[in-house]
């Protein structure tokens, strides 16, 4: 077991195959200071608190743990019915040097286990013990891969919950519901689950839901949160959208504790932006606001106190007479209702945070009203005419005097933090010269998945071929083939198979949130100063075949605007 350094909150640790890996994963179940795990093809993703736990002596338990050879236990059993009509079936067979028809009764009598789940929820890495099923990705991924698809790529098999690019060879589809935020659990292709894939003539309606006995019925899915707000009767006070910006969302500091189902934690995109602002108004830290993506105008209903924090522009507020007062960033304001507050364009930062005594009030999916715009979790993204609820003022005092922060302007150098690893060993001396010693612009082609970043001159690679599918972290620098970096943001994918040379510490990741298109970075490495960090790049590989195929259904898929991964 290697154990690599993969930010300053987060190790990896290697193992010897996805079996093992699984192993380690249940093994680690209750370790002191763990905040969360990621199982990837042959790696854990290991988050821990640096309050409890020190990374040294995370490692250290970590190297010393020991898991027998039996193979990992299932949870339950699913049924998946499946029409295999898949646009790739005819090329897969070839692929393989058998006929369509094999592959299908194959795929059919084979027993697979769900391994591990990543980048969306309801996506399971689901393997089998039949060697037929080694399949190589298509060489040009899809920019549309519909909801429900079947695929292969490498030793897998999954079903894509939701429509999105992918590069996965596809063979049939199903019907049954991927994912159901009110099932138990709402994956149903959890980790550790058997699955069994069942031939269908026609259409099969709803999704699959285990009964009181444990076997599998048909159910309805669930209604989407999207519309949730347009149509929900708002009472007073609440909060009107009169003109939303680029993107207007609903964010909390995130849902915690599901990476297994494949569910990010997502959350507000600048931390402290959030706490400023509800401190102002005298909320909890973790209350819920509004984050702004440029300017935007709000109409308030019924009285309140209000306050805006993060990006720096004009704020104004204009009363249901027509006379307009200018706001002062960060510090709470009393509003009236028929109030309607402007944001201007930023002219330094990104994302303005709008806060409101009480919180505001949005549907919850899995504990956490925050928008997930990956995954499609949480409120849907605010349009003109939505009405939002604003909770029962709290207790708390509130503070009138918050202190200003510097945010960077279009052009700005910042610079950013970083720990090495865990895979800059992929990487040539020379191009970790260059990831500290060029500035990297931020590209328009950014949002909350991450920020496309352009240099000069990209990153060289010593490692040709792919990397197994393996966890990510919020702040990691993942490099696709260009070269050309992605800073991951809060809801970035969990796993992905482009390497990732390092990652920002904490403390960077809500500057990060922050940086507009134009804003240059100079990254500054910085030695995590316990056991775990990640070797140097003529560290040997050879717990990893450089042709192993890429596991990500995703990732591969080429960036684009609304994918940055």
């Amino acid at each position: 077991m290697r154990i690599l350094t993969a930010s300053d909150r987060a190790l990896l640790a290697e193992a010897a195959d996805l079996d093992e890996a699984m192993r380690l994963n249940l093994a680690w179940d209750g370790v002191p200071g763990v905040v969360e795990r990621i199982p990837g093809a042959r790696t854990v993703l290991v988050r821990f608190d640096p309050l409890r736990v020190s990374a040294g002596e995370l490692a250290a338990v970590l190297e010393s743990t020991e898991v027998d050879a039996e193979h990992v236990p299932h949870t339950r059993e699913v049924k998946v019915p499946v029409r295999y009509d898949g646009e790739d079936l005819d090329e897969v067979a070839t692929l393989l040097g058998v006929s369509a028809e094999e592959v299908v009764n194959r795929h059919l009598s084979a027993e697979w286990q769900v391994a591990f789940s990543g980048f969306a929820p309801g996506f399971g890495y689901t393997v089998s013990t039949d060697p037929l099923f080694d399949v190589p990705r298509r060489s040009s991924p899809r920019t549309r891969v519909p909801a429900g698809s079947v695929a292969l790529a490498g030793h897998f098999t999954g079903v894509y919950p939701r429509e999105s690019p992918g590069g996965w060879q596809l063979i049939g589809r199903t019907d049954a519901a991927m994912w159901d935020i009110d099932r138990d659990p709402p994956a149903l292709l959890s980790p550790g689950t058997l699955v069994r894939f069942e031939r269908v003539r026609a259409a099969v309606a709803g999704a699959l839901s285990p009964d009181s006995a444990g076997s599998l019925t048909l159910a309805e899915g669930p209604a989407s949160d999207e519309g949730v707000l347009r149509q929900a009767q708002q009472p007073n006070p609440g909060i009107e959208v009169v003109r939303p910006s680029l993107q207007l969302l609903v964010q909390d500091l995130g849902r915690f504790g599901h990476a297994a189902l494949g569910v990010s934690a997502s959350g507000v995109a600048d931390r402290t932006a959030l706490r400023d602002a509800n401190r102002a108004v005298g909320n909890r830290p973790d209350a819920a606001v509004l984050e702004s993506v440029g300017g935007c105008v709000l109409r308030f209903r019924g009285d309140g106190v209000a306050a805006v924090a993060g990006a720096i522009g004009e704020l104004t507020l204009t009363d249901a007479a027509g006379a307009t007062r200018t706001i002062p960033h960060g510090a709470p304001f009393a509003t009236a209702d028929g109030d309607e507050l402007a944001l201007g364009h930023p002219g330094h930062g990104l994302r303005y945070v709008i806060a409101v005594r009480g919180g505001v009030l949005a549907p919850q999916a899995l504990g956490s009203t925050a928008s997930d715009t990956l995954a499609g979790l949480g409120p849907a993204p605010l349009a003109a005419g939505d009405m939002l609820g604003i909770g029962e003022a709290g207790h708390l005092s509130a503070d009138p005097h918050p202190q200003p922060r510097a945010l960077p302007a279009s052009g700005d150098l910042v610079e950013l933090d970083i720990t090495l690893g865990p895979r800059d060993d992929w990487f040539t001396p020379a191009a970790i010269e260059t990831l500290t010693g060029q500035d990297w612009t931020v590209t328009p082609r950014s949002d909350r998945v991450g920020i496309r970043l352009h240099g000069e001159t990209p990153l060289e690679r010593s490692v040709a071929g792919e990397l197994p599918s393996e966890g990510a972290v919020n702040g990691a620098i993942q490099v696709p083939p260009d070269g050309q970096p992605v800073l991951f943001l809060p809801d970035h994918p969990l796993t992905g198979g482009y390497p990732i040379i390092g990652a920002l510490t904490d403390r960077g990741l809500d500057l990060a949130g922050q940086l507009p298109p134009g804003a240059r970075i100079r990254f500054r490495i910085v030695d995590p100063g316990e056991p775990g960090r990640s070797p140097s790049a003529s560290a040997s590989r050879a717990a990893f075949d450089d042709d192993m195929p890429q596991s990500s259904p995703f990732s591969d898929a080429i960036p684009t605007e609304k994918s940055p991964s």
